[in-house]
């Protein structure tokens, strides 16, 4: 079992990492995916790798992140959670919440993996809360 508080400690150390399209490597460049990824695999949570996801919103990234994660219910999501965000009605953005009120995610128009509140405008593009595997 991995703590709430793990996930956010390791997450943190991703702070900083440059952002690129489907990487992979801490400090060298990441996307949101290879974000939850590499904490999973950092804390011994297995996960499968997926690749060829587009940039724009085509429906691709629930079905990869779904199958390999656990559904939380609105209001019951917290710390160590991944919170997945929609653009334009397709779910197409991941981070990892840091408390029910900030996130950690690798974020393009930053360049980089970043840590902010949830402000109004970042809830309203929230599509759903899921749980990595024995996350307790």
């Amino acid at each position: 079992m991995v703590t709430r508080a793990e996930v956010v400690a390791e997450a943190r150390t991703w702070l900083g990492s440059p952002y690129r399209h489907q990487g992979r490597l801490k400090g060298v460049g990441v996307d949101c995916v290879g974000l939850v990824l590499g904490v999973a695999v950092a804390l011994g949570i297995d996960g499968r790798d997926f690749t060829g996801y587009s940039r724009r919103p085509d429906g691709t990234l629930a079905g990869h992140l779904n199958p390999q994660t656990l559904p939380v219910r609105p209001g019951d999501e917290d710390a160590g959670d991944v919170v997945v965000f929609h653009w334009n009605n397709e779910p197409m953005h991941l981070g990892i919440l840091t408390s029910k009120d900030s996130v950690i995610h690798a974020f393009a128009i930053n360049r980089k993996v970043c840590e902010h509140a949830i402000d109004a405008k970042w809830r309203r593009q929230i599509a759903a809360f899921r749980r990595l595997p024995g996350v307790i």
